[in-house]
């Protein structure tokens, strides 16, 4: 797994990575049931401390992205048939469409940017 860390950017390093593994499973780049490399593969691999990798994970297990099992380590959650949008989509989902709002874009150019970013992922359905 290729990870591209920018470590002069305001965002933190474990969210980096946080988003990064989340846009490879949006994008189907990691499968369910995909096992990623340990913390400290992964660590090494980036040059960055084993403890901002097992924060990016606890983050990732803890919004159900990922399963951590001790003897075989972290995979992919398998994605259930109808998934739900948990209340802290919809909080961070509300705080973007805020901030596109206060930067003057219409709701119809918001709308179609998700649809947008939404074909650059595995999302399939209705528009």
């Amino acid at each position: 797994m290729i990870l591209r860390l920018d470590m002069a950017s305001d965002i933190p390093i474990y969210q980096q990575i946080r988003n990064q593994i989340v846009l490879a499973i949006g994008s189907g780049a990691l499968s369910p049931g995909e096992s990623l490399p340990t913390v400290r593969q992964l660590a090494e691999s980036t040059g960055v401390n084993s403890m901002t990798v097992n924060k990016a994970y606890s983050l990732l297990k803890s919004e159900g992205y990922i399963l951590i099992d001790r003897r075989s380590g972290a995979k992919v959650r398998p994605q259930t048939e109808n998934g739900t949008l948990g209340p802290d989509f919809l909080r961070r989902l509300e705080l973007l469409a805020a901030e596109a709002a206060a930067q003057g874009i219409s709701r119809e150019t918001f709308l179609r940017a998700c649809r947008e970013a939404a074909g650059r992922t595995n999302m399939e359905g209705e528009d």
